[in-house]
């Protein structure tokens, strides 16, 4: 797994506490999934311990042994705000493919996809129903956005998820403003017209 230097300690210690709870929830020894993802119980024991770089294919083969998805392996500890700027995020590479999780958000709903562009000038959104997520990825110009209170200033490549469940607001602060807006609607929340 390739990282970034300024957070490869960190986020090779998100990845070890990950699969040891994962791994030890399902019921699992460390020769078990071992065995079950074909590397060496050592190699596990490092990848625990936070001291070992596995490759992506080692990680595909420890999420499907433990029957999870990558980015569950990937995952930080995450906050009901949380902004991920373009230059973090844990990063993995294979061969041809070179990835950066932004954001993990379980869910069982539905996820509506918008392609934005926001103007120079504020909106503010009013509270979406109990549970309502929105994560939002610049993906041009410059963006102010979330809680109405405390939006962040996010730039080309920088991302936010946040609960909508309060006012929240959206401002370009360039003349050229474009981003992806991810809103998941959990089961239980009701149909949301519209975006943002």
């Amino acid at each position: 797994m390739t990282m970034s230097s300024n957070s490869a300690s960190s986020i090779a210690s998100d990845v070890g506490r990950n699969i040891r709870c994962i791994r030890r929830a399902a019921g699992s020894s460390l020769a078990e999934l071992a065995s079950a993802a074909d590397i060496s119980k050592t190699t596990l024991h490092g990848i625990e311990q936070g001291e070992a770089n596995p490759t992506l294919g080692t990680l595909w083969a420890l999420a499907t042994a433990l029957r999870v998805s990558l980015g569950e392996l990937l995952e930080q500890r995450q906050s009901t705000v949380n902004v991920v700027r373009a230059n973090e995020g844990p990063y993995v590479s294979g061969d041809a493919v070179h990835a950066r999780l932004l954001h993990r958000i379980p869910v069982r709903g539905s996820v509506d996809v918008f392609d934005l562009r926001i103007d120079p000038r504020r909106q503010v959104s009013q509270s979406h129903a109990p549970g309502v997520q929105e994560c939002l990825v610049v993906t041009r110009g410059r963006i102010a956005t979330g809680p109405a209170e405390d939006p962040a200033d996010l730039q080309a490549g920088d991302s936010i998820r946040f609960v909508a469940s309060s006012e929240h607001s959206y401002e370009g602060v360039e003349d050229d403003n474009h981003a992806l807006l991810l809103m998941i609607h959990p089961d239980d929340a009701p149909d949301t017209p519209s975006a943002g």
